[in-house]
């Protein structure tokens, strides 16, 4: 695991400039060095809340190996440390229980420190594939750095990038043994760079090991860089009219990059795009006017990409399920919770209102669990109207989780029904999620997410911490990263083609 690096709180301080100033006002700084002993009771209560309410504590990681992060993790708060450094221990302990919706987050006034202090960026996002580490984007055109889009990369500071790469993903929570969405979640855009920042803390230089179009190994160095500066651009004469306008079109492109559908008459295809089931985006009238423009159309592929969705409500996706699956189906087959509120209720989010909830939904059975028997016994039918009956095409990938992994899951199988791409990150088997209050630690004031139900989606699977499969497995490979080249879709549009 790499070492924890004190330059990153001085880097913080001198860049904190004003807004330390300001800070320290109310008696908070960035560079805040917490007490070990304010550290400890944190970390009792971080623990504590875990062992009584997380119903998914043991699920994959044995109780005694558990107890051994536990206490690894108390041995390491010998001396005062900053939020980021003490957050570094809470991810690395909290990614042992391997559950995807189980992760920390800074406290709300680091965070809007970070939102607020323009700190300098680490310039490149990578692309871990199966053998190699390569760039995928060099995002800040103002860095020293000219390393070209699918360069291998072979060190940073010494290090190997794969010793590197793994020692970080140690810090990210994932769904069971579920390395691909680790890989995937260390390649999302700027990700390295912010769980280096996390783990290590920022260094002023980097020297990267990199192999040149001779296959022969080569060093550049680079620094961080300047994020870019806002528009100061000068005001318009009508600036409320403007703004209205603005709004108006920033809302439409933000529902449209939600959930979007094209219709490629020549191929007699639809490309739905499908990028949350979360709650903001009209999901059910879009799904609704969607698949009555595919019957008008008289559509016989559709093509479906739930590759970039981290889920949402279960409601929204279990509505497109019944637009696609031709029988009936049910969500869960346990779905259940540990405890209804916690003692620790000064800490989490509407403990209070949670626990009468909870009383309403839920029903002690003879294990001593308390069972949301709505979702255990309520078998879901097909729709009546506009039910798709063509061929379907499923996009997956190690993003699609949660709420997307259970559609993903739940149409698997069907006669017209195509997995393509790579295996989901959210489990196959189930997860721990549906309800996920705050906890809030009383002295750093760091936030981690406390799911309060273990869903077992089917209980005849086998319980192997892995995804949902796809049928047809399509990954990215360096020379389509090079050629900008979407492998999945060129798949799909392969398929439609032969079809035909």
């Amino acid at each position: 695991m790499l070492t924890h690096c004190n330059r990153f709180c001085l880097l913080l301080l001198v860049l904190a400039g004003l807004q330390s100033c300001v800070a320290s006002k109310s008696g908070w700084t960035p560079s805040r060095l917490y007490p070990k002993e304010e550290l400890q009771k944190d970390y009792q209560v971080f623990r504590s809340v875990l062992e009584e309410s997380h119903p998914g504590l043991y699920w994959y990681t044995p109780k005694d190996s558990m107890n051994y992060y536990f206490d690894w993790g108390y041995r390491q708060l010998n001396d005062s440390m900053t939020e980021p450094q003490f957050r570094s221990v809470l991810s690395y302990v909290i990614a042992k229980v391997k559950c995807g919706h189980t992760s920390t987050r800074y406290s709300r006034k680091f965070l809007h420190y970070l939102d607020t202090a323009r700190l300098p960026q680490f310039p490149i996002s990578i692309k871990v594939l199966e053998n190699d580490t390569v760039v995928l984007n060099n995002f800040i055109q103002r860095s020293n750095l000219k390393l070209t889009r699918g360069t291998i990369l072979t060190s940073l500071n010494g290090a190997p990038i794969k010793q590197i790469v793994d020692s970080l993903v140690t810090h990210i929570p994932q769904d069971g043994n579920n390395t691909s969405y680790l890989m995937q979640t260390i390649s999302n855009r700027g990700a390295f760079g912010g769980w280096l920042r996390l783990v290590a803390g920022y260094a002023p230089s980097y020297e990267v090991g990199y192999l040149d179009s001779l296959g022969k190994e080569q060093k550049t160095v680079f620094n961080l860089v300047e994020p870019p500066k806002k528009d100061s651009g000068r005001k318009t004469i009508l600036p409320q009219l403007k703004e209205k306008l603005r709004q108006r079109e920033q809302r439409a492109n933000e529902l449209d990059r939600a959930r979007s559908l094209q219709i490629d008459t020549a191929l007699s295809t639809g490309y739905m795009t499908v990028n949350t089931f979360n709650n903001g985006y009209r999901l059910k009238s879009f799904f609704r006017s969607a698949f009555k423009e595919l019957r008008r159309n008289k559509v016989k592929h559709l093509v479906i990409d739930i590759r970039s969705n981290g889920g949402g409500n279960v409601a929204h996706s279990t509505y497109l399920t019944k637009k696609i699956r031709s029988t009936p189906f049910k969500l869960a087959d346990s779905l259940y919770a540990v405890s209804r509120k916690s003692r620790f209720g000064n800490y989490v989010r509407f403990n209070g209102v949670t626990g009468i909830f909870m009383r309403f939904i839920t029903r002690k059975k003879a294990d001593g669990f308390y069972h949301f028997g709505y979702f255990e016994r309520k078998e879901f039918k097909p729709a009546r109207k506009d039910l798709f009956k063509g061929q379907v095409y499923l996009l997956t990938g190690p993003n699609s989780f949660s709420a997307a992994a259970i559609f993903a899951l739940t149409v698997k199988g069907q006669s017209n029904v195509t997995l393509i791409g790579e295996e989901t990150g959210g489990g196959a088997y189930g997860n721990s999620a549906w309800f996920i209050p705050d906890v809030r630690l009383p002295e750093t004031g760091i936030r981690f997410r406390l799911p309060k139900f273990r869903l077992v989606i089917n209980k005849e699977a086998v319980k192997d911490g892995r995804g949902v499969l796809p049928d047809v497995e399509v990954k990215s490979t360096r020379q389509s990263i090079i050629e900008n080249r979407d492998l999945k879709v060129e798949a799909v549009r392969s398929l439609i083609i032969q079809k035909r």
